[in-house]
């Protein structure tokens, strides 16, 4: 007899969670790795409230009550939010668990009124490079060009508008 699959929730955290601290470590890790010493400072770039909402959101993709995957987004500008932190635990790579995330991130986005989302990734992050493209984003630099001749690689994806039938109902008095 199988194994029962394994019970998956996208939980709203704040940065000051106990359950974002394997995302936090995980990610300093991969930074430093590839991009030496300094990149440690990208974990303390923004402000605790920048991944708070109303403007920003926090969530992780749990299994069986673990963060496995995660990621988030600020405000850019009145339209746009930028993503950030997207992340998948290195035990559990290659199942689509980012893909999960970006579309939740995506979809919640939306939900609050964003009509774009606007990221940068590194040229050492292959993998993240390959995910912005097979999800529909827009790649704001030329694709020919060496990636570790540009720098942070932009792209952009405009959302759709969320449906009538999921949009809050705003009553007066």
């Amino acid at each position: 007899m199988s194994d029962p699959a394994p019970v998956q929730e996208f939980r709203r955290v704040d940065v000051d969670d106990p359950l974002v601290e394997p995302l936090l470590r995980e990610l300093t890790h991969e930074y430093v790795s590839r991009y030496g010493p300094e990149a440690h400072q990208e974990m303390t770039r923004y402000p605790r409230d920048a991944f708070a909402e109303p403007h920003g959101v926090l969530i992780l993709l749990l299994e069986d009550g673990e963060p496995v995957a995660g990621g988030a987004y600020k405000w850019y500008d009145e339209r746009t939010a930028e993503l950030k932190r997207m992340w998948t635990h290195s035990a559990h790579r290659r199942r689509g668990l980012a893909r999960r995330v970006l579309a939740e991130l995506e979809r919640t986005a939306a939900a609050a009124g964003y009509a774009r989302i606007h990221l940068t990734t590194g040229p050492r992050q292959p993998e993240a490079r390959g995910l912005y493209l097979a999800a529909g984003y827009t790649p704001l630099f030329d694709l020919a060009a060496d990636p570790l001749t540009i720098g942070p690689l932009p792209f952009e994806k405009h959302l759709p508008v969320p449906s009538e039938q999921h949009l809050p109902v705003l009553t007066t008095t």
